[in-house]
Parts: structure tokens; C-alpha cells; sequence
């Protein structure tokens, strides 16, 4: 016959929650569920050593898991998030070009860059023929501002 003592039933809920947070990072894929399952590995692996210190367990599944979510998640987002993709167009950003039709703020008007003539947005009065420096890349407009 099972007795269900204090330590079984930390096993039992440390290993619960490995299961839960595994299938919500499973579904989720934001890598925030999987640092529980870790602190939860952590302190089911002390309930088996340790199984009547509950707070010891508890106290490292809040330290473990909240050292990997803040210190290691972030690592690991910026490897996985690794799709930017760059364009040709990115080589634009930092080079000046010439309004070709004047335009006035949160306006649209076109420069010309490159011998290419690009749709500009910019929030000041750009007149024509004035020098700007292109500062981002809004979809298919150049963000651009005056030119020193």
C-alpha cells in the first residue's frame, strides 16, 4: 500500500509542476514556462535526498527559477530571435538625400538616394532640393530629418 507522507507528496507536486510548465512551454514557445520546470527538477531532486524539509525545497524553486528566468532567458531569447532580416535597403540608414518633392511634417514627400527615389515621411518641413539623413526604414518610406 502507497503512504502518502509529506515527502511524497512534495515529489508528487514538484513533479506536477515540471509536467504543467514543460506542456506550457511546449504550446507557448516564450521560454518563460520552462525555467519552472527547472527550479521544479531542482527541488523534486532535493525531496528525494531531503524530503521533510519542504521550505528548503520551496526556497530553491523560487531561487532557481527566478535566477534562470531573469539571468538566463535573456540569452537565450536574443539566440533564438535571430530573425531580423536584413535588406539592401539597410545600408540607406546614416546617408544623406535629396528632397525631390517638398513635403511638410507627418507629411509624405520623396528623396532621392542612391539614383533611386524613395517615399519620405519626417516630422519637420522638408523643402525641395534640402539635404536629409535617413534615420530608419518605416516598412517601404524613409524616416528622414534635416541635414546639418
Amino acid at each position: 500500500m502507497f503512504l502518502l507522507t509529506t515527502g511524497n507528496t512534495m515529489l508528487i507536486i514538484w513533479f506536477s509542476i515540471i509536467i504543467v510548465a514543460g506542456v506550457i512551454e511546449a504550446s507557448t514557445m516564450d521560454l518563460s514556462s520552462i525555467w519552472f520546470s527547472a527550479g521544479a527538477l531542482v527541488s523534486f531532486i532535493i525531496a528525494l535526498i531531503w524530503p521533510t524539509s519542504v521550505a528548503v525545497q520551496i526556497i530553491v524553486f523560487i531561487v532557481v527559477s527566478s535566477l534562470l528566468l531573469l539571468e538566463i532567458r535573456p540569452l537565450f531569447k536574443g539566440y533564438l530571435q535571430k530573425n531580423d532580416i536584413k535588406t539592401n535597403s539597410d545600408k540607406l540608414v546614416g546617408k544623406i538625400a535629396i528632397c525631390t518633392k517638398a513635403f511638410k511634417a507627418d507629411d509624405r514627400g520623396e528623396v532621392k538616394i542612391d539614383g533611386k527615389i524613395w517615399t519620405a515621411v519626417s516630422h519637420e518641413n522638408i523643402s525641395l532640393n534640402d539635404k536629409v539623413e535617413v534615420l530608419s526604414i518605416d516598412g517601404v518610406k524613409l524616416v528622414v530629418r534635416k541635414s546639418e
